[in-house]
């Protein structure tokens, strides 16, 4: 997964995101419902072992709805983690992104093959760049080569240990975190490999803004967020901190430390991570929006196939092993050969993992209020929820 913060484990503080009846309260809980017993077992054993400080998980099967959780919400007052709690989701944004920039291309307001310089006249130019040579479907399965503004050395300092606190309000817009990526040369020619990078995102949404008059939010919430009735879900302003009831965010703050300092990252300014990484959201609501995107029900079928076209993902910078990457979405094939399809996402105190199966019938969404326990344990959780025979 990726969000928009520097690299980690792959994921950028990344992140996942996804039309249907209104979701109601989770109709089992961990404690009644023994059919999820062993996706229990594994947020149990994501605190025990891993120290994450708390940790969710949201099945929808069908018209089933189960919730568990283990862990602290709040370490200091202990807490419990809850349903319905809001969260960042990091680069889970990128699919909401993906899908606002299909519709657009499904009602001919683009073309998946137009260049970033038809749209976005001499912005990516220069030190080894063409945006002639770029095209939208080149930004949204990061084929492109741009780098990743994230991974800029001196952008990644001001979010590392106590420079964090320096700049943990500091607002950016789009165009000069753009810059701040084509200061870096490209990973590799256009078309020729799979570099994960916020930078593309950024372009993607600004064409979208470009292409209706109107704010990447404003195309958010108005093709995605309302008819879907996605109510935990929104894109912060300027507001650093997070609306309704929600997890402390735990965060090392990149520590190369054996054993780091936490802190409490829960308040923070996102314009830094925007339509690559900046939405909040809830498990349900994860859930609703990723088995809508699979089911077919936000893209017609020539843009929901473009979607899940998938190009290769090893031999570029740092990504999840085991995954292909399509527009917005990436398939993950599990250990006992089921493949899964969704998104995921990882910034600061945040990492979230929404998959579920191709038809969007069944979903799992986890989120783990910190940020140092490892992809793990949400391959754990995955494995107890769609491998139970072999997670016993």
């Amino acid at each position: 997964m990726t969000t928009s913060l520097p690299a980690k484990a792959g994921l950028l503080v990344a992140a996942v995101t996804m039309a249907g009846a209104a979701l109601a309260a989770p109709a089992a809980t961990a404690s009644t419902a023994s059919g999820h017993a062993g996706v229990q077992r594994a947020l149990d054993h994501a605190v025990a072992r891993s120290g994450a400080p708390g940790i969710v998980a949201e099945v929808r099967d069908g018209r089933e709805r189960w919730f568990g959780s283990a862990g602290a919400a709040d370490t200091e007052t202990g807490r419990k983690r809850r349903p319905h709690e809001r969260f960042r989701i990091g680069s889970a944004t990128k699919a909401f992104t993906a899908t606002v920039v299909l519709q657009l291309a499904a009602e001919r307001k683009l073309s998946l093959e137009d260049t970033v310089e038809e749209w976005l006249p001499g912005l990516v130019k220069g030190n080894g760049y063409d945006g002639s040579k770029i095209t939208i479907r080149q930004l949204l399965n990061h084929s492109s080569g741009i780098f990743n503004y994230g991974n800029d050395k001196a952008f990644f300092a001001t979010g590392q240990g106590a420079a964090w606190f320096e700049h943990r309000y500091d607002e950016y817009t789009p165009e000069q975190l753009v810059k701040i990526g084509l200061a870096n040369p490209p990973y590799f020619e256009p078309g020729k490999g799979f570099g994960y990078s916020n930078t593309n995102y950024f372009l993607a949404a600004m064409i979208a803004e470009k292409a209706t008059g109107r704010t990447y939010g404003e195309e958010l919430t108005r093709r995605i967020l309302r008819p879907l009735g996605l109510t935990g879900t929104y894109l912060p302003d300027d507001e650093a901190k997070i609306r309704g009831a929600h997890p402390r965010h735990y965060s090392t703050l990149f520590s190369q430390d054996a054993n780091p300092t936490i802190y409490d990252a829960t308040e923070m300014k996102q314009s830094f991570a925007w339509a690559a990484g900046g939405v909040v959201s809830t498990t349900g609501d994860l859930d609703r929006f990723f088995g809508a995107l699979l089911g077919g029900r936000l893209l017609p079928s020539a843009q929901q196939q473009e979607m899940f076209t998938t190009i290769a993902t090893e031999g570029g910078p740092q990504w999840i092993p085991g995954t292909r990457y399509g527009l917005g979405v990436f398939a993950q094939k599990l250990s006992c050969g089921v493949t899964l399809w969704g998104n995921a996402g990882a910034t600061y105190g945040s990492w979230v993992y929404a998959m579920g199966t191709r038809d969007g019938k069944h979903m799992v969404t986890s989120q783990v209020n910190g940020d140092w326990s490892g992809l793990s344990v949400f391959d754990d959780v995955l494995a107890a929820e769609f491998c139970p025979a072999e997670s016993r």
